[in-house]
């Protein structure tokens, strides 16, 4: 690139970036809302978050089998005092940023970090935070070549049977297994304006409804919001938003009252609740109302055939 090609390039990338993070901002509260809220360019991370929470915090690299994943950040912090080992999807807060972190897709050594560093934290007994905020693993070639799928179901099995506290918080996008492989934990909450799914609604809609453009009423049907999540008892209890300041200190406060209590429990106890947690996702008493939109997003669904 000519010298003089630089300032033109850095006009047109800060240009863009002006233009991300002014892009349908949301004033409502509709599933589509959300989604585009998770994913707003300069919506606070897991990097902010942890800087504002901790009075001092060491980032850790390497997943010591193969190398370092940008999308993965880890490593100690100091909350009031107390060392709690932090790890979370990290996207990035400017485009450079955001394809250095591959839009917080972590590789597998990504998830093989978050497991080391979780293993650590078990052996000097320090409680565990996660940080959620993923559209997804990556699905690259590379990725399925060093084994993705057995990283994240390796994270699966370790986290449920971790003898020290985690805490998980959903930030944004709560996407797919990219999400489940730091997700799994004692108490899970998320931001107010944060998702939660098994799938984007536009792969959603591109595979069930056979209609890419259908994503907002495919968010709908599929019940990702923080609200749907708590009235199914996904989720443990929703964090308001505000500035970045005021949710990173609602975030603290949740996570200082909640280690009060399970820092007290036998690891015997905390692994017990937890796997009768996990085993209770799904069980729904009562009527079937919920149901009904999204069977009717199914009746539209052309044929297979």
């Amino acid at each position: 690139m000519h010298e003089e090609e630089k300032p033109v390039l850095k006009q047109t990338l800060d240009q863009i970036e002006t233009l991300a993070k002014s892009h349908d901002r949301c004033e409502g509260s509709s599933s589509w809302e959300c989604v585009l809220r998770s994913r707003q360019q300069g919506r606070p991370g897991a990097k902010l978050f942890i800087e504002l929470i901790c009075d001092s915090f060491m980032e850790m690299h390497g997943d010591r089998l193969y190398g370092d994943d940008p999308a993965m950040i880890g490593g100690v912090g100091l909350v009031e005092g107390r060392p709690v080992t932090f790890i979370g999807n990290r996207k990035g807060a400017n485009l450079k940023e955001n394809v250095l972190c591959n839009y917080g897709m972590s590789n597998p050594e990504g998830y093989r970090k978050a497991l080391r560093l979780a293993k650590q934290a078990e052996k000097f007994g320090r409680p565990v935070v996660c940080f959620i905020d993923t559209p997804g693993a990556y699905p690259g070639l590379g990725a399925e070549e060093r084994g993705i799928g057995e990283a994240i179901a390796q994270n699966l099995k370790v986290f449920s049977t971790l003898k020290t506290p985690i805490l998980c918080f959903i930030i944004g996008e709560g996407g797919s297994g990219g999400a489940l492989g730091i997700g799994v934990g004692d108490k899970l909450y998320m931001l107010e304006h944060a998702v939660y799914s098994v799938i984007t609604p536009e792969g959603f809609a591109s595979i069930l409804l056979r209609d890419p453009s259908k994503a907002k009423e495919a968010a709908e049907a599929m019940k990702m919001t923080s609200h749907h999540l708590k009235e199914f008892s996904v989720i443990h209890d929703i964090i308001a938003e505000g500035s970045a300041e005021e949710t990173a200190s609602r975030i603290k406060q949740t996570i200082l009252r909640d280690l009060d209590v399970l820092c007290s429990k036998p690891a015997e106890h905390l692994v017990r609740y937890r796997i009768k947690k996990i085993r209770g996702i799904g069980e729904v008493s009562g009527g079937k109302e919920w149901w009904q939109p999204l069977l009717e997003v199914f009746k539209k669904t052309q044929s297979l055939n």
